[in-house]
């Protein structure tokens, strides 16, 4: 691999790119434009290398503390790659997803399903069953003291939502509701009543499969 100062120099991501457009870069130098320089001893493309081959394996478990294991990363530069990830899904989170049933929230959520903590999401919709926006209300046990009405459909009226999913992961793999998640659900549903945003299905997200209260007959 040819360090940075040995190619020339319209072959040079950032070059490259103003040049040729960003479908014209290969993983690893899109990586490099984004870090903008490596460290002594390596150079942002051997850094970006690194990172492109560390992805790999995938990006949803990624967080500041293994980026930053990566010799010439700090917390800056980790910060600067989860935030560039983020956004990106975010926008593709977007692009006229329809959410039909619970196998589409599985699969929208999928870098939840292997967390190691309890997420709770709210995705919000329009009248078409099309996604407006997905965001975590919160993170920890999911019990009715901790989860207020007010958290989770804040959002959804800012949204104008027609209606809300709400789904949360279970690290234990246990893929059947707790009586804490029955309760929950059950409360929100009612604030969803009176909001007139209706609470249209619950998912318990687990590694394998997934729980739905809607299609359960519980919503």
């Amino acid at each position: 691999m040819k360090k940075l100062r040995e190619l020339y120099e319209g072959d040079r991501p950032r070059e490259k790119l103003l040049s040729r457009g960003p479908a014209a870069l290969r993983d690893h130098e899109l990586m490099a434009v984004l870090l903008g320089r490596g460290v002594q001893g390596k150079d942002v493309l051997q850094l970006s290398h690194e990172l492109v081959e560390l992805m790999r394996d995938g990006i949803e478990e990624l967080d500041i503390a293994k980026l930053s294991a990566v010799r010439g990363m700090g917390e800056a530069k980790a910060a600067q790659i989860l935030a560039a990830l983020e956004l990106s899904r975010r926008l593709l989170s977007r692009r006229n997803v329809a959410i039909r049933g619970a196998e589409d929230v599985w699969n929208l959520l999928a870098e939840y399903r292997r967390k190691q903590r309890e997420y709770l999401l709210v995705l919000t919709l329009d009248g078409a069953s099309h996604l407006i926006q997905k965001r975590v209300v919160s993170v920890g046990i999911l019990n009715q003291s901790l989860v207020h009405p007010r958290e989770v459909f804040a959002n959804a009226v800012t949204d104008r939502a027609a209606g809300i999913v709400i789904a949360h992961n279970h690290p234990s793999g246990q893929r059947f509701p707790s009586a804490d998640d029955r309760r929950v659900t059950q409360r929100l549903a009612e604030a969803g009543r009176l909001l007139g945003i209706e609470l249209l299905d619950h998912v318990i997200l687990t590694r394998d499969g997934w729980y739905s209260f809607s299609e359960e007959g519980e919503l």
